[in-house]
């Protein structure tokens, strides 16, 4: 009786591959200053590479920043960095020293109880500088091992050329990733870290979706150029990747909204993830499979698509 709301219309015929060349620059180009931002002015690192002392208050009322800011100096733990979040009750406290984790707690408790009273202590994380070390290697060490076993997926699912597509698409995803949170100054945690391979599994299965289209098309249209049986194939596939990507983007977007502190930054990396890695499966992963796969995948047709006018 009611008809299903379709976000993409049956049997688009849009040419993608006409923007190739203009998505790649582009791609290659943020790709560049988000390297350059990780420079400088590089990245907001959080406590767990960092280390030291992160606690978020919930105040019985709105504080001056400023007395929050002294009241901290006093306890001896180093600098205190404060600033407010959400609501005019929230606030977030950052300090430098590396104290054991009871005496932090204790000497915290204490000044809150003495001069704001009825506050609340939501969070209170204590790292130390070895065990930030730690974390900073085996996080680099997961995104590395992440890359990997995805190349050695796709290079056996697939041809290698569809492999090096994904592998670089996914490079490119991530180094624009970093440069967003070089923009935001998003503090980067194991959360973030956490975002990022989720982002990482998240786009490998889009491109894998496209691209088994593609592997399928090849045994279906053997005399069709590859550049328009690519064209083809992401038209088809094109109402599930935007309807997987909205699924997802609704779900997150509640926590982007009316999270915590320590979710909103997890929420807003998948969000912008998603629209990185969506956009790429289209204009990156596909033109670069054009380029590598000419010869190998159409080799009767390579010289007549080398001959044909560029569009």
């Amino acid at each position: 009786m009611i008809r299903p709301l379709r976000l993409v219309p049956d049997g688009t015929r849009i040419r993608f591959m006409r923007g190739r060349f203009a998505g790649l620059i582009v791609s290659a180009a943020l790709s560049i200053a988000s390297l350059i931002m990780f420079f400088a002015p590089g990245l907001n690192y959080g406590i767990d590479f960092e280390g030291g002392v992160v606690v978020e208050l919930r105040l019985a009322a709105a504080q001056d920043i400023g007395a929050v800011r002294d009241a901290f100096g006093g306890l001896g733990l180093g600098d205190a960095q404060v600033q407010q979040f959400g609501s005019a009750r929230d606030v977030l406290v950052r300090l430098g020293h590396q104290a054991g984790d009871q005496g932090a707690r204790a000497a915290i408790a204490d000044m809150l109880k003495a001069k704001f009273p009825g506050g609340e202590i939501r969070r209170l994380d204590v790292v130390g500088a070895r065990v930030s070390h730690e974390l900073f290697r085996n996080g680099l060490l997961a995104t590395s091992l992440a890359l990997l076993a995805v190349l050695v997926y796709i290079w056996f699912r697939f041809d290698w050329q569809f492999g090096v597509g994904v592998v670089g698409t996914l490079l490119l995803d991530v180094t624009k990733t970093v440069g967003f949170l070089a923009l935001t100054r998003i503090e980067v945690d194991l959360n973030a870290v956490a975002a990022i391979l989720m982002l990482v599994g998240y786009s490998v299965t889009d491109k894998v979706v496209v691209y088994d289209r593609i592997r399928e098309n090849l045994r279906k249209f053997k005399s069709m150029p590859l550049r328009e049986l690519i064209d083809l194939s992401i038209n088809q596939t094109l109402g599930r990747t935007v309807a997987t990507s909205l699924t997802v983007l609704l779900s997150i977007l509640p926590l982007a909204i009316i999270g915590g502190e320590a979710i909103r930054g997890f929420a807003l990396i998948i969000i912008f993830g998603i629209v990185v890695g969506t956009s790429s499966s289209i204009f990156i992963a596909s033109p670069i499979l054009l380029f590598l796969g000419q010869k190998r995948l159409r080799p009767a047709l390579a010289e007549a698509a080398r001959a044909a006018p560029a569009t």
